[in-house]
């Protein structure tokens, strides 16, 4: 075996020239920092500090750590300095330090006496980059008495010189040196007001900054695979972002001190010490636009010179679902999105000779199953808000109990962001799979951590590759999946290509000899999907990592895509978007690492129409559909149930508006005997809008008895828009026992759509069991469509669990083309004619079962006998006969 140590030996000193460094990591393991499942969850419990967007306390004097801003923050800033002047010191001067490097600006508004108040600009008087005065504090003239003069940082910037003159005379002078060069500071000017401060003491202000001007690696058309303008040692040319990917890029590389050069912030690597083949992937991840127009993920953050880089790094991680990666001594990261795995482990490429350790499912003390976090909400001035806690019903009985925890992203600022990065958490703390598997050195070396790969079925994150001093090779397996990276609501992510080092990239811009024709996929029991089949020449470039294909519906303009990640292969089937019975157009493109020029193929269209769809592929989306339209049902019978009347009220009040309200009341009680009766009439207008509204309360309690009878209805006109709604609400209650009935009846019409309502239900809580019904009519008209739906929904079960059965009919729009639907939710379905001497047939467990059928024709895919002794398959025109 001694051979296999000369490998390694060799292995090194042509790859790192014989490094004592290198010959530990071929020899050892190389340290992937993805901390998967519960160690991401418990992590923040450890920190030193909290993490975040906002420099909430003003820092005074100079022994204060150096500290900078990546993104957009809140800050109070560092005073270092302090005059007045003037008869009786009516002038004032503070300067605070924002930031360390160079800033991109100010937001146009800042936070005084717990308000928000708009910066208004000013010419500039001197060497600051910006002027302002704060909104509403001017004198009686109009003379504002707060200003603010705004340095950015940059590299030679010059002094204000208006604080040097002011303070020339004074005991505390600001020198004509004090540039601070590479500093972001401002500078603010006040007048002595007594209306304006007098009451409220010395104002504290709160500016919301946009921090550092960042390198980005994509726009340097001097680094392989970039192209712009930017340069690394040319910060002119850098610009300011929010995207995790930049900033941790940005924090390893360091701010460096102008005139030393000594590191004051991050790691103060080199580009050379980077693996920026996968920040080229973090960064585009992190920048592709979801469905709602937003980026995939943002964040901003404080950091300090004292802060533990591991914790710095860890926060950008978190802000994009992912994981740091030293991958062969090159420090990268891999971004929250699926990838595409790059091979399938089989049992040929695990050795027998040596042992593996697999864990397909921890404990339930491993996992969680209620996850809840905060984020920073620029809505509640830059304070912790809530998000909406993630936790899934079937793993909570799975687990046996509650385990909850929490995971904050303060470092972020947008909810929906935040609340998708706390989905993806909670999926990568369920998905618990680990292994330690011993592969095949042709397998190892064709792979490399933070790649995906494929194994018994599942996909794997490969979180750590080991070697030994024989090359025998070791991957630390993570189970992980696309699903983590999908949620109902929230777009997918895109798809990561693990990164190939570059290549010279003045090579092929598409594929060649491009085709597409239709065929068929086999799938069980005979039943067959329509398929569109493209072929190609297989090409020699290395760099082609994958081919792209775009293809409509003859006679259409919608698009759809799927991509080859075998570009050798020279042939793809998909079954993604095809349906039956149409001709399809189709043209390629190419992707490569790293990116170039790149072309479509003219478009080529299939010979004939695609073939008939058999049964189950039709039947999934069909049950896709309904499921999905269930859940829906059932949302709406969870807002149903909640408190109504106190939402109607709280929404009665109109901003500047006058109006009248009436009250009657009738009261009777003894000791804890009450009976009450009120009635309430109000009107209310405004310029914009006009409200008039009935309430009716009736109630009768005796100690912990209580009924109630509730009754409201409101209209409401303004300029486009009209609503007319009645709401009644019965309850009795006994010891906590609780029945309900809810009618509520609702017209609603403006000028893009008119909509009617009307919904009964029905709810009974007994000790811990509750059954509830909801029964609604509801019809729209829309320039999209005319769509109208009957509903009917029953819920049963206790705290832990319960069941649903209902029905629905509908009218829906689909493609512009008005469809009809019926849809049935339950256990067993039975159609009966009432005479006991014919069976009825039902739908039960997935089957259909009936006596006698009278079928004109009969289209299907393999028929057979209950004991399987015969077997017909119509696709394939066998017949089977068993013995």
């Amino acid at each position: 075996m001694a051979i296999f140590t000369s490998i390694a030996t060799a292995i090194t000193g042509a790859l790192f020239g014989g490094s004592a460094l290198a010959a530990s990591l071929i020899g050892g393991a190389l340290a992937f920092g993805a901390k998967l499942a519960i160690g991401k969850l418990t992590q923040q419990k450890q920190q030193k500090r909290k993490y975040t967007a906002v420099q909430g306390e003003i820092q005074f004097g100079g022994d204060v750590p150096v500290g900078t801003l990546y993104g957009v923050g809140k800050t109070k800033g560092q005073r270092t300095f302090y005059a007045k002047w003037g008869s009786g010191n009516k002038w004032n001067a503070e300067v605070f330090v924002l930031a360390n490097g160079w800033c991109d600006g100010l937001e146009p508004y800042v936070y005084i006496y717990g308000e928000k108040k708009a910066l208004v600009s000013r010419p500039v008087i001197g060497n600051e980059v910006a002027n302002y005065h704060i909104e509403g504090f001017v004198n009686g003239s109009g003379d504002p008495v707060l200003t603010i003069r705004f340095y950015d940082g940059r590299p030679g910037q010059q002094v204000d010189q208006k604080l040097v003159d002011v303070t020339a005379t004074l005991g505390n002078k600001w020198k004509s040196t004090s540039v601070n060069a590479g500093i972001c500071y401002v500078v603010v000017e006040r007048i002595y007001s007594d209306k304006l401060f007098g009451s409220k003491g010395r104002p504290e202000l709160e500016f919301v900054l946009r921090g550092l001007r960042e390198y980005d690696p994509r726009k340097d058309s001097t680094v392989a695979g970039g192209s712009g303008p930017q340069r690394l040692n040319m910060p002119s040319t850098w610009v300011h972002t929010k995207s995790p990917a930049v900033h941790r890029l940005n924090y390893q590389l360091g701010l460096r001190a102008l005139i030393s050069g000594r590191t004051l912030i991050g790691e103060g690597k080199s580009l050379g010490q980077i693996d920026l083949a996968t920040y080229f992937v973090a960064m585009n991840v992190c920048d592709t636009l979801r469905a709602n127009g937003k980026k995939t993920y943002e964040c901003s953050l404080f950091v300090s010179g004292d802060d533990d880089h591991t914790e710095v790094l860890k926060q950008f991680d978190d802000a994009m679902a992912g994981y740091g990666l030293n991958r062969r001594g090159l420090s990268g990261v891999i971004p929250g999105a699926p990838q595409i795995p790059v091979k399938d482990l089989t049992t040929a490429d695990i050795p027998i000779d040596r042992a593996k350790d697999v864990q397909f499912r921890p404990s339930a003390f491993e996992r969680f199953n209620h996850l809840s976090g905060q984020f920073t909400s620029i809505e509640s001035m830059w304070n912790p808000e809530s998000l909406k806690p993630v936790y899934v019903n079937a793993d909570i009985a799975a687990d046996g109990r509650n385990r909850q925890t929490s995971i904050d992203f303060l470092q972020v600022t947008d909810p929906d962001i935040a609340q998708y990065l706390l989905n993806i958490r909670y999926r990568q703390n369920r998905m618990g799979g680990k292994a330690t598997v011993p592969v095949s050195r042709r397998f190892g070396l064709a792979v490399q951590e933070g790649e995906w790969i494929t194994w018994r079925g599942k996909s794997w994150l490969i979180s750590e590759w080991r070697a030994d001093d024989r090359l025998r090779i070791t991957l630390v397996l993570s189970e992980t999946s696309a699903a983590i990276y999908d949620d109902d609501d929230i777009e997918p992510g895109p798809i990561v290509i693990p990164p190939t080092p570059p290549i010279n990239p003045s090579l092929l811009s598409t594929v060649q000899n491009f085709n597409v024709a239709v065929g068929m996929i086999n799938g069980a029991q005979g039943y067959d999907t329509p398929a569109l089949v493209f072929t190609w020449t297989p090409p020699d470039d290395p760099t082609i990592t994958a081919v792209r294909f775009v293809y409509q519906i003859e006679g259409t303009t919608e698009l759809f895509e799927d991509q080859c990640t075998s570009p050798e292969d020279g042939l793809f089937r998909t079954t993604k978007n095809v349906v039956s019975g149409k001709v399809y157009n189709a043209r390629a493109t190419i992707t490569t690492v790293p990116d170039r020029l790149r072309t479509f193929t003219p478009w080529m269209t299939t010979a004939q129409a695609t073939g008939l769809q058999t049964l189950l592929t039709g039947l999934q989306q069909l049950q896709d559909d309904a499921l999905n339209r269930f859940k829906e049902l059932q949302q709406e019978m969870d807002e149903f149930f909640r408190p109504r009347l106190v939402e109607l009220l709280d929404a009665f009040s109109l901003e500047g508006a006058v109006g009248q309200i009436e009250r009657q009341q009738i009261v009777a009680s003894i000791g804890d005997a009450l009976a009450q009766i009120t009635e309430e009439r109000r009107v209310r207008v405004s310029e914009n809008e006009a409200t008039a509204q009935f309430l009716r309360y009736l109630q009768a309690s005796l100690g912990t008895t209580n009924a109630r009878l509730i009754d409201e209805e409101t209209v409401r006109a303004s300029a486009d828009s009209a609503l007319a709604s009645s709401i009644t609400s019965l309850d009795a209650e006994v010891d906590g026992n609780l029945a309900r009935i809810i009618q509520e009846e609702t017209a609603r019409a403006n000028g893009d759509s008119s909509l009617a309502t009307s919904i009964n239900g029905v709810s009974a809580d007994f000790n811990g069991r509750f059954a509830q019904g909801l029964v609604k009519f509801e019809a729209v008209a829309a320039p999209t469509g005319v769509d109208a739906r009957f509903s009917v929904l029953l819920r049963a079960g206790t705290s832990q669990s319960f069941k649903v059965s209902g029905f629905y009919v509908e009218l829906y729009t689909e493609g512009g083309v008005q469809k009809s639907r019926m849809a049935v939710q339950a256990d067993q379905f039975l159609v009966t004619s009432g005479n006991s001497r014919q069976y009825p047939m039902v739908f039960e467990n997935g089957e259909l079962k009936l006596a006698i059928a009278n079928i004109g024709t009969v289209n299907a895919g393999l028929l057979q006998s209950l004991n399987g002794k015969m077997k017909i398959n119509l696709n394939t025109g066998t017949i089977e006969i068993f013995s």
